[in-house]
């Protein structure tokens, strides 16, 4: 299933698709979904389009949590939470840092990013980097429902894909070369 079909624009553009063979069944799975809420009308909508794509992939509403997170920075230290608690088959964090005028958003970026696939690693459970790291309030609206997609679906996606991939993986049953 293609996430995105349009010519590539600007060129040499990478876009983002998802592999016919990668399941988006999220059946019986349990989504944490962890959303900062500074820009909260760029943050509203990933979580939107993220429940939107939850259900779309057969979840059941009630196997879907959304909790909010003051910042960006605070979702690694929630998201360590959500999955201790051993409640959740994923996590969904979602959030926008836009750049301003010190060098804040590296450090919050790249901080968040890296504890959020140590956490994953060290959990056995998918963790996405659904968090917005761009130049202006433009770009965050292009890529958060715009011409750019929805990267809280696209992270959506991803966690449910990725935990029924480690199901598989758990279960031993690996797909025909």
């Amino acid at each position: 299933m293609m996430i995105r079909n349009r010519p590539l624009d600007p060129p040499n553009e990478c876009l983002m698709s998802l592999s016919d063979t990668t399941q988006r069944d999220a059946t019986d799975l349990r989504i944490a979904v962890l959303v900062s809420r500074y820009h909260e009308e760029i943050t509203s909508s990933l979580e939107s389009a993220a429940r939107d794509s939850f259900l779309e992939a057969g979840g059941d509403p009630g196997n879907l949590e959304v909790f909010d997170s003051p910042g960006a920075f605070e979702l690694a230290g929630l998201a360590g939470i959500a999955v201790s608690s051993g409640r959740f088959d994923g996590v969904v964090c979602l959030g926008c840092v836009i750049r301003g005028e010190t060098t804040h958003d590296a450090w919050i970026n790249g901080a968040v990013a890296n504890e959020l696939a140590r956490l994953s690693v060290r959990s056995g459970l998918p963790v996405a980097f659904g968090v917005l790291t761009v130049q202006d309030l433009d770009q965050a609206k292009a890529r958060a429902g715009g011409a750019r997609g929805n990267k809280g679906a696209e992270s959506m996606n991803a966690v449910v894909a990725a935990a029924r991939i480690g199901r598989e993986i758990k279960r031993g049953a690996s797909r025909e070369t």
